[in-house]
């Protein structure tokens, strides 16, 4: 979920670069994506010719490879881009405005969980240059919905904290990704080469014990950022909420996607 203070997180490179500070914890605590999105992406896309920007240590561009595309990443973080290459992917180290394509087209674009670290309007001039004529570009996010009980006991904790993490879960978290997904349509549209965005938003389910919950959180930019017993006060703190559910409880999440085609 947005922890960003600045209405321009792709200029916060050291939050963007964080995330590989411990691959291992990332690729096997963060969540995958519905599959009928990669479906409706695939469908809509005119080949199998994918390049994932910020592929990360792979975990939507698994899903894009066993439905038969053909995957190039990109990731400006050399950890993300290592472990995306152990799990078989070719992947390049850059940042998606500056990577030389060297010639290479695609089929489609896509980016999940990342776009907000990319400049809206270069990458989207990046993006429209890498595709084919009626290739797709589409940008997507998982948010948070959780039950009213879960984030109020949520909120509760994170309120013992100071700085941007201190208001999480005190408003829906679909709020801030609304924002993003609507800068990244901006940026489409000003960039030029796409048809109109268009926004598609997919509802689903995933249970957490305790222990999933708690080993997802450091993977998030604001937590992982924490000094090391701040980190563990609010784990702790998050865990003994989770207790008091009946240490479990079940997450909603809405998947909301940007898209457009390639002039």
């Amino acid at each position: 979920m947005p922890t960003l203070a600045s209405g321009e997180p792709h200029r916060q490179r050291d939050v963007a670069e964080s995330f590989g500070s411990d691959t291992r914890r990332y690729d096997r605590a963060r969540p995958g994506y519905p599959a009928a999105m990669v479906e409706r992406i695939l469908a809509a896309a005119p080949g199998p010719d994918l390049l994932d920007v910020g592929i990360g240590t792979g975990i939507a561009a698994r899903q894009f490879r066993a439905a038969g595309c053909h995957v190039l990443g990109v990731d400006p973080d050399e950890r993300m881009v290592a472990a995306a290459r152990r799990d078989g992917f070719a992947a390049e180290v850059a940042r998606f405005e500056d990577w030389a394509p060297a010639g290479r087209t695609f089929d489609a674009v896509v980016s999940g969980q990342t776009w907000h670290w990319v400049d809206p309007v270069a990458g989207a001039a990046q993006a429209a240059r890498v595709l084919r004529p009626g290739g797709l570009l589409a940008l997507f996010w998982n948010v948070f919905d959780a039950a009213p009980e879960v984030a109020a006991a949520f909120a509760a904790v994170h309120r013992e904290l100071t700085g941007p993490l201190a208001r999480l879960w005190s408003a829906p978290a679909i709020d801030g990704y609304a924002q993003l997904a609507a800068a990244a349509a901006d940026g489409v549209r000003t960039a030029g080469g796409f048809g109109e965005p268009a926004q598609w938003r997919y509802e689903w389910e995933r249970p957490y014990t305790r222990d999933e919950w708690l080993d997802q959180l450091p993977t998030q930019g604001g937590y992982a950022r924490l000094p090391d017993q701040e980190q563990a006060t609010l784990l702790a703190g998050i865990g003994a909420a989770i207790d008091r559910l009946g240490g479990a409880f079940t997450m909603t999440y809405t998947t909301v996607v940007v898209v457009a085609r390639r002039d």
